[in-house]
């Protein structure tokens, strides 16, 4: 099919999932947004291999890299010098930048700060104060970040839910897709799934009981069949090394020293990779 009937499809279902998940005002919103190119096809890379690299290298053009900061929190930096920090609590380490962009979630105080820097430029929410989803979809140029939103376990307790509480975070530049899983609650549904689209690289938690439990996360990511998994907020080795155990075989495992990471569509691997990185604040 040719690229821009390839084009033209993705525009149409991500217009069409947000519709079913938002509502009617979905429908208008999507009409005049740039198109997203992760609700298409993906393919194939073969031949590719992982590159690690420091925080603040210079960086090879269409090459995006993610350091791991802590807990959910990563910073993604761009060729071109941008950067957003994830799931963000106001610190990043001594020799961090201040971000471009932050994107944070609600379910704990260990996922989003009241005060972030002011000159912070862009502080995205991933829940709304006001009730009801919230909808992001900021284009950067060079990179354009967006939101799927879920519900999370109510704080009340007793099986209640609070909806739209958490949000999935998409990081579209350097033509891949990045997903940010934050404090998944449930399963996507079909119309999230639509939603979320192609993910190349995908951050997810992995802790088993605050979040999903492992059974349905792996699932969750099988189904999503990224290029790359970063695992994120797990309480220590035991509750990692189960992840890892119920992804291997259809994952390969690749366990790093660094907490850095570099990535670029020519650089995926050909078979699905679970990346573990150790995190530690920037210096």
């Amino acid at each position: 099919m040719p690229r821009a009937a390839l084009a033209a499809r993705a525009a149409r279902t991500l217009a069409l999932a947000l519709a079913l998940a938002l509502g009617p005002a979905a429908d208008a919103a999507a009409e005049v947004r740039s198109a997203s190119h992760c609700v298409a096809l993906a393919e194939d890379a073969p031949g590719a291999r992982l590159v690690p690299a420091r925080f603040g290298a210079p960086l090879a053009a269409g090459t995006v890299r993610l350091t791991y900061v802590d807990h959910a929190t990563f910073l993604i930096e761009t060729a071109g010098g941008l950067t957003a920090a994830t799931d963000f609590t106001g610190f990043l380490g001594p020799g961090a930048p201040i971000p471009d962009v932050v994107t944070m979630n609600r379910a704990h105080r260990t996922h989003y700060t009241d005060f972030p820097d002011p000159a912070i430029p862009h502080v995205l929410r991933g829940w709304n104060p006001e009730g009801g989803p919230v909808d992001h979809h900021l284009d950067l140029g060079e990179m354009l970040v967006r939101n799927v939103p879920t519900d999370i376990r109510s704080r009340t307790g007793g099986g209640a839910v609070e909806p739209y509480g958490n949000s999935i975070f998409v990081f579209e530049v350097a033509g891949l897709c990045i997903g940010h899983l934050g404090h998944l609650h449930h399963e996507p549904s079909p119309a999230q799934y639509a939603m979320l689209g192609r993910l190349d690289v995908v951050m997810a938690p992995v802790d088993g009981g605050l979040t999903l439990d492992l059974p349905t996360m792996t699932g969750v990511l099988k189904r999503l069949r990224s290029s790359v998994v970063i695992p994120m907020h797990w309480f220590g080795p035991a509750s990692l090394e189960r992840f890892l155990e119920g992804m291997a075989g259809e994952f390969d495992i690749v366990r790093r020293e660094e907490n850095w990471l570099e990535v670029a569509p020519g650089s995926l691997p050909p078979r699905p990779t679970v990346v573990v990185l150790s995190p530690r604040p920037i210096d």
